[in-house]
């Protein structure tokens, strides 16, 4: 069918211009299909009028799809009442029913299976068609437009469903990066803190310890304005990412002693991620609540997934209260499939046990 031809001449000048259905495109097809309506049609001036405006109705019926249907439909009906019938001007009319249908409103999609009785009938006027026939023609031309108002609905669901989609990521990634930027500017703030505070003590009494301190805090500021750079624009290629050892090193100049124990093959890139994010806040909260002075860190991998534990010798807490620190540790976990548990432990300290799947 020519239409098809006029599909695929419509994806390739979509493809090359970069833009889509033009007055161009459409003048295009409209001036076949007249050329087609012309040359299989009668040549009286009434026809040759009706087959023009026809095809004019069908080249506007996707920018314009009301008008050009009306315009097909009133040409086709006074074809059929007042001249000589041309065989394929209904099936360029189809078209366009079709068009209204798939790009008009909903309520004003609603004229063309008011119009198609009343087109069916009077094209058939001068040359009367059994009953059987025009209800078949009705129902066929009501199909057509059916399909079309589905089609356009179904891309209206699929619309509002994609846009439901993208809040929803908007959304996660917004949570996602609140999670990073609390994690990170929770974490360096308090060993920031602890460095500063430290180094006030000494700053009379031992000057080479606070400095040495002091050089401690601008490091550790450093640290996190590269930690911040990531999380707002992403890791760069030579970016050395979440590193346990660098954490374990800064946790150090804060005196807190924190020996790693990984046996966990390469993890991916979520999985690390997380992993590093729990690590991090655990160690601050042993830091900042439990007042911990050392930590032991586990990372293994078995066959419910990667387990990670942070064990300190804080104080703890005597009635404890789960803390946004370990509300953000579980959501990470949640996202992973994993599972959080926690408590105090015999002999004194906290763990934090957390399972990533």
């Amino acid at each position: 069918m020519w239409w098809a031809g006029a599909v695929r001449i419509e994806r390739l000048w979509h493809r090359v211009t970069g833009v889509g259905p033009s007055w161009l495109v459409d003048g295009v097809l409209g001036a076949v299909a007249c050329t087609a309506l012309l040359s299989v049609g009668p040549t009286t001036p009434g026809s040759v009028a009706c087959d023009v405006g026809v095809a004019i109705g069908l080249a506007a019926s996707r920018r314009l799809p009301m008008a050009g249907y009306l315009l097909g439909s009133a040409a086709l009906m006074a074809q059929g009442l007042w001249s000589e019938p041309n065989v394929l001007v209904p099936y360029a009319n189809l078209i366009g029913l079709y068009n209204l249908g798939a790009h008009a409103t909903p309520r004003r999609a609603l004229v063309g299976p008011a119009l198609v009785v009343p087109g069916v009938l009077a094209f058939s006027a001068r040359e009367p068609v059994p009953m059987a026939a025009a209800v078949g023609t009705v129902f066929v031309w009501l199909l057509i437009w059916a399909v079309g108002f589905a089609s356009a609905r179904a891309r209206e669901r699929q619309s509002v469903e994609a846009a439901l989609t993208r809040a929803a990521a908007a959304a996660d990634e917004r949570a996602r990066m609140a999670r990073e930027l609390h994690d990170l500017v929770g974490h360096t703030v308090n060993v920031m803190l602890v460095q500063a505070g430290a180094s006030r003590l000494v700053l009379d009494t031992d000057p080479e310890q606070a400095r040495a301190l002091l050089s401690g805090v601008e490091r550790t500021g450093r640290e996190a304005l590269e930690e911040l750079d990531r999380v707002l624009g992403g890791l760069r290629p030579d970016d050395p990412g979440p590193d346990l050892e660098r954490l374990a090193a800064r946790m150090a100049e804060a005196d807190m002693a924190v020996t790693l124990d990984i046996d966990a093959p390469e993890l991916p890139g979520a999985v690390e991620l997380a992993a590093y994010r729990i690590v991090q806040e655990a160690l601050t909260n042993a830091l900042k609540h439990g007042r911990a002075t050392s930590a032991h860190v586990t990372v293994r991998h078995s066959a419910d997934g990667t387990v990670i534990e942070i064990r300190d010798n804080g104080r703890g807490a005597r009635a404890y209260q789960p803390g946004r620190g370990l509300t953000g540790i579980a959501e990470r976990a949640a996202v992973l499939g994993g599972a959080v548990t926690h408590g105090p432990v015999p002999g004194g300290g906290f763990q934090v046990r957390v399972t990533l799947r």
